[in-house]
């Protein structure tokens, strides 16, 4: 913080940015009629603040928006239903859509590359969705993401068959309905930090994803790392961290 305060004074000495500039970059936030956005997120936690849509109303969405863009801010807003996005396709045509995750994204800026890598597995092709928010969530980190799809345990042998390529990844996603089991089977198989995403997925006693959330929470396979149901936006972020420090000490 003491080298940002210090670039800003040296910027403001030189002319290139002018006091209202200099207290919104050392507040670091900038304010909204009905938001604030964190634009100092990036510095404290090693990255940027991702919007969470569902609770927003459409207009909220295209302020914030118009504010990021005037910030020169990368965008993304998770969590948004299709008549959602087919509302913001019009109002935002300078976004990117990805319907299958449920996501709008607008990069003004390049995306830093990270080392490092993160599997994601899915039991069944019903939770491809949460992981495709897993996806757009680690390409916006600048973290390069393979995904292996309906590998779960009804037909184990599929799963076996990636044993090779998943040995290669730094980080380990496992996303399930139904009963859960995946991530137990991932955890006792594998070294890397397994981070396990309950879905809603599955028939009546599956409870919309709580029989998978128990079931990950109670794992014999020790270490699993479990987020709540559907939450893609979590799994990848705490994959992000364990990839950021990797990165971090590599560097030092």
């Amino acid at each position: 913080m003491n080298n940002d305060l210090l670039e800003v004074l040296r910027l403001v000495s030189e002319g290139s940015m002018n006091a209202e500039q200099a207290f919104e970059k050392i507040q670091g936030f900038t304010n909204g009629s009905e938001f604030k956005i964190d634009t100092d997120r990036k510095n404290r936690v090693g990255f940027e603040e991702v919007v969470y849509g569902r609770g927003k109303t459409v207009a909220q969405i295209v302020s914030i928006s118009k504010t990021y863009a005037e910030k020169e801010l990368n965008l993304v807003c998770t969590g948004l239903s299709d008549e959602k996005l087919n509302e913001l396709r019009e109002l935002c045509p300078d976004c990117t859509f990805v319907p299958e995750a449920g996501i709008m994204k607008r990069f003004l800026k390049p995306i830093d590359a990270k080392d490092g890598s993160v599997a994601v597995i899915t039991a069944g092709t019903s939770d491809l969705k949460v992981a495709k928010e897993v996806q757009e969530i680690l390409e916006f980190c600048g973290v390069r993401a393979e995904l292996y799809a309906d590998i779960g345990v009804a037909g184990i042998h599929r799963f076996l068959s990636h044993k090779d390529d998943i040995l290669r990844a730094d980080v380990i996603i496992v996303i399930a309905g139904m009963e859960g089991a995946l991530p137990s089977i991932t955890g006792g198989i594998f070294p890397q930090p397994v981070i396990a995403v309950p879905t809603s997925a599955g028939y009546g006693t599956a409870l919309n994803g709580f029989t998978a959330l128990f079931a990950m929470l109670t794992s014999c396979a020790a270490g699993l790392t479990v987020v709540n149901i559907d939450n893609g936006f979590g799994a990848a972020m705490a994959a992000v961290r364990v990839i950021n420090i990797l990165n971090l000490r590599k560097n030092r």
